[in-house]
């Protein structure tokens, strides 16, 4: 059996489309969407008296003179995983000042990209027989659950346990603390307790699979860039911020396989005891999907390579 995972990417509308592209390219019989699911910026369209629309994006002034610009524009910003907001300059000052609506507004655009994912799957995928699953990450908000859910093509497998073939399957959107304050974060208590509830609905640990959004602390999948007080990245300075709960449950359960996220620059595959860990990595903002394959043949791992493109 032959999966694919790949995570964080962020509502790029480019990756996705990769995504749903290499189930098809690699033959794929079971694809993993992890989070996070969620875009981080919102790019204003404003509109001026000539009818043209004015935006900044990518630090860049851009002008759309007419309907034809301006989609594109707006399939621009959604490629890296923005959304575009047509608004006044009256509607963007009330965002600014207004942080429930802010959040409200991030939440629509936000639900309409996973509800646009979900159609497009089941378009592109309809005749393929491969299995489909997705599920969100610490930079999810909790409200995304009933959208995913409704999925046809894609199964939610975010914080319970599901069977593919003889694999059982568990997995944890929730992550550890970070400087972020991002909606799934948790102490490392808790975030033990929770894989502990996952955990406990597991009967055969040697030929099951972890899917934790945070990757295991003290490793090579959990390396990133120190932040300085104003939240800067450092560029030479690095920290391990993965979590040891998750480090504890593959050591002490040994899964044949955990898969992981959350820290975008770690790509990598290492063994844990039995188990054998990655971390698949991210570039979204370049248009870059960053993958892992796995072919499991009689309870045994037979190939595992990361996947750039």
């Amino acid at each position: 059996m032959r999966f694919f995972f790949a995570a964080d990417l962020h509502s790029s509308e480019t990756c996705f489309r990769k995504f749903l592209s290499a189930v098809d390219i690699y033959g794929i019989d079971v694809a993993f969407l992890l989070g996070d699911l969620r875009g981080k910026v919102i790019v204003p369209l404003v509109r001026e008296p000539d009818g043209s629309y004015l935006s900044d994006f990518l630090g860049r002034k851009t002008v759309a003179k007419n309907d034809d610009e301006l989609v594109q524009l707006e399939k621009k910003i959604g490629a890296v995983g923005y959304y575009p907001y047509r608004a006044t300059q009256e509607e963007i000052a009330r965002l600014k000042t207004n942080p429930e609506l802010m959040d409200a507004l991030f939440l629509k655009f936000f639900s309409e990209r996973m509800e646009s994912w979900s159609n497009l799957a089941e378009q592109r995928l309809a005749k393929s027989n491969a299995k489909l699953f997705i599920a969100a990450g610490n930079d999810d908000p909790l409200e995304i659950e009933t959208v995913l859910n409704k999925s046809t093509r894609m199964a939610n497998v975010g914080d319970r346990k599901v069977e593919v073939d003889e694999h059982e399957i568990i997995c944890c959107t929730y992550s550890g603390p970070s400087p972020w304050k991002t909606p799934r974060e948790v102490e490392e208590d808790v975030l033990a307790s929770r894989i502990e509830a996952l955990t406990s609905q597991v009967h055969n640990f040697e030929n099951s699979i972890f899917l934790m959004h945070d990757p295991p602390v003290d490793t090579i999948l959990d390396v990133c860039p120190k932040l300085s007080e104003d939240m800067k990245p450092s560029a030479t300075d690095e920290i391990h911020a993965g979590s040891k709960s998750v480090l504890t449950a593959i050591q002490k359960y040994q899964p044949l396989l955990s898969v992981h996220g959350h820290i975008h620059e770690s790509k990598g595959i290492i063994e844990i005891g039995r188990t054998v860990s990655i971390n698949p990595g991210s570039e979204y903002a370049q248009g870059v999907l960053r993958g892992a394959i796995v072919d499991i043949v009689k309870r045994k791992i037979k190939t595992r390579m990361l996947t750039s493109g």
